[in-house]
């Protein structure tokens, strides 16, 4: 993990409410449907403005901490939400510092032993500290990057 300044962005996509303890009980998770819904081939081809081919997967709204609720939007980077298709929503995620980790490998599996990673860094009162803002992952051809918010470090003047 390493600490970097993430870039604003605005990502237009499909919207869920869900807990990491929802997502592990048996018949009550969303993000399965919500990420199956956004594979479908040709799922975000309408969306005008896109940056680039990717998936994007933002992770906002949090109640407190990774114990408690969050929303997360599944869909594409875009220049501008001027117009959004019907049933999809905009978020604009912040600039900010953030932790970057590279999940390589098999998915979902590599994804979840990189947020696996991140919670032990949370549990262990690791540092920098979690914002529990707005967290992002990105997926490409070579895996996922997750982008958790931090709080800012002092950095000196000049």
């Amino acid at each position: 993990m390493i600490v970097v300044d993430r870039s604003e962005m605005l990502v237009v996509g499909h919207a869920v409410r869900t807990s990491n303890a929802e997502e592990l009980e048996q018949g009550r998770g969303r993000l399965g449907a919500l990420w199956a819904r956004a594979s479908v081939p040709g799922a975000f081809a309408h969306v005008p403005g896109r940056i680039d081919e990717n998936l994007y997967a933002v992770l906002t709204d949090y109640e407190s901490d990774h114990h408690g609720s969050y929303t997360q939007v599944v869909g594409v980077a875009v220049r501008s939400a001027a117009a959004l298709p019907e049933g999809m929503v905009a978020v604009r995620v912040p600039g900010v510092q953030a932790l970057k980790v590279e999940a390589r490998g098999p998915m979902p599996g590599a994804l979840l032993e990189a947020w696996q990673q991140v919670w032990k860094h949370t549990e262990s009162g690791g540092s920098p500290a979690r914002a529990f803002t707005t967290d992002l992952e990105i997926h490409h051809a070579e895996g996922a990057d997750l982008y958790v918010a931090v709080f800012p470090s002092m950095r000196p003047a000049g």
